[in-house]
């Protein structure tokens, strides 16, 4: 019986942990749209609300839409969508290339200075 509870205590924890990096990551998405210059949109009217239930929440839509090209990110826990044209489309996947980028930055240089520290109480390998 104590199995079982301490497994069920890791997997409920282990959930938490998962929800919490989902909603850091939408979070961070939706910063990058808005730098991006993405414009909000916010569903006003009962027509919109009932369109953004239909749309997969937090992933980029391509929309055609009096012959131009429209993309759109819908977040329906705040009710509203992010819409952008080709060049704020581009921008948002340069601003998220170089986060990612700034983040192996970062991991490379921890891991670097992890590399350093106590080795050289061995002395010389070679």
């Amino acid at each position: 019986m104590q199995q079982i509870s301490t497994r069920l205590s890791f997997a409920a924890v282990l959930a938490i942990f998962a929800l919490t990096l989902g909603c850091a990551s939408t979070h961070e998405t939706e910063n990058l749209l808005s730098a991006a210059g993405f414009k909000i949109v916010v569903a006003s009217t009962p027509q919109q609300q009932q369109h953004l239930k239909t749309l997969p929440p937090h992933k980029m839509r391509i929309v055609h839409r009096k012959g131009k090209t429209y993309y759109v990110y819908a977040d329906q826990a705040d009710n509203l969508i992010y819409v952008g044209n080709q060049f704020q489309y581009d921008r948002y996947r340069d601003l998220r290339l170089a986060k990612n980028v700034a983040e192996e930055d970062l991991q490379d240089a921890e891991l670097n200075a992890q590399e350093t520290m106590g080795w050289e109480v061995w002395g010389p390998f070679y």
